[in-house]
């Protein structure tokens, strides 16, 4: 039987099994290094997650706010006590002094979207703001994330195969997970889009103040955005 959810809610129930958290955690301390200095007091965290990264900028006294499109995840923060909505962050009231998409939230935006969804972000941020996310290279979509994997633990089995296609990376999940006597299939397939570096830099309501491309997984994987406000 394959039981149907949202491919972000499926992502989120298969992510453990994905052996990712060593990454995460180097991506949250790369991000933190770049606050460190700027004594921002509110932050907002689009495509939150599990509210990892809001947890440790709130042991540093930042007030968060997190957003992410998987009610699994928005769930999870909540529970944790994190403030935390499934929302667009078009409809979220306020401003900030940081806004951060950490781990390829970018990528899941096709250039339509990631356009409107740059505007949204200066909108949200205060006039000193500043915007960090980071972005999969060419080379992280077409050498690194692009094959297929399995992995089993306890009474689940995943298997992930990807593949890049005219600047398209197509992911499909497949879950299976034990209840009771029976195993209940999960399957979808997520796409992200590869986004060339001069779509950033012309941008109407922010401007590009640096770009870091750093190795992830692998060699020159993944670059590093940091814009500010256009005043």
């Amino acid at each position: 039987m394959t039981q149907t959810m949202t491919n972000l809610d499926l992502y989120a129930k298969a992510e453990h099994l994905l052996g990712i958290e060593e990454a995460t955690e180097a991506l949250y301390d790369l991000y933190r290094s770049e606050l460190d200095e700027l004594n921002i007091k509110t932050l907002l965290d689009v495509g939150c997650g599990r509210g990892g990264f809001m947890e440790r900028m709130i042991s540093d006294g930042v007030t968060c706010k997190g957003l992410d499109l998987s009610l699994v995840m928005v769930k999870e923060c909540k529970a944790k006590g994190l403030d935390a909505e499934c929302v667009d962050i078009s409809d979220v009231d306020g401003k900030f002094d940081a806004i951060v998409s950490i781990f390829d939230v970018l990528n899941f935006m096709d250039k339509p979207d990631l356009l409107k969804f740059l505007d949204s972000v200066a909108d949200k941020l205060d006039d000193e703001g500043i915007f960090i996310a980071d972005i999969n290279t060419l080379y992280g979509f077409s050498d690194v994330a692009e094959g297929s994997m399995c992995k089993e633990k306890n009474d689940e089995f995943l298997i992930v195969d990807a593949e890049f296609v005219n600047d398209k990376l197509h992911t499909q999940f497949t879950l299976f997970e034990k209840q009771d006597s029976l195993y209940k299939k999960y399957q979808d397939t997520i796409v992200q889009y590869f986004h060339k570096i001069k779509i950033f830099q012309n941008l109407d309501k922010l401007k590009l103040v640096d770009k870091q491309t750093f190795s992830l997984y692998d060699s020159e994987d993944k670059t590093l955005l940091i814009f500010k406000k256009k005043i």
